[in-house]
Order: C-alpha cells, then sequence, then structure tokens
C-alpha cells in the first residue's frame, strides 16, 4: 500500500470547525508537523476537505 507524507502548511486560524476536526483526525496539531497515513479513500476524502491547509507527497 502506498503511503502519504502529509504536513500542515497553513494555520489553523481561521478555519471552519469540521476542518479543525478533520486535521486532528489525521494527527496534525502544528504547523510543519508531518504525519505518514495509508493511501485509502478515508484519508484520501479527509485530505479534500483540508486539501487548502496541507501539501501531501507520496512515498
Amino acid at each position: 500500500m502506498k503511503e502519504l507524507s502529509i504536513t500542515l502548511s497553513r494555520s489553523m486560524i481561521g478555519t471552519l470547525p469540521r476542518q479543525r476536526k478533520t486535521l486532528q483526525a489525521l494527527g496534525l496539531k502544528k504547523m510543519h508537523q508531518t504525519v505518514i497515513k495509508g493511501d485509502s479513500p478515508t484519508v484520501r476524502g479527509m485530505l479534500k476537505t483540508v486539501a487548502h491547509l496541507v501539501t501531501v507527497t507520496e512515498q
């Protein structure tokens, strides 16, 4: 299975509560923090919600 490297590149200040909860579910708490998640439809849907806040690279 492919893995995705997800980095929080923009601040959570001023975002909607739904977007904040999505970032917390992904494990992102601080700016420039990076987490690695498996590539699945669930994770892809979460990334679609916060695409303007994160940077995603495939590994």
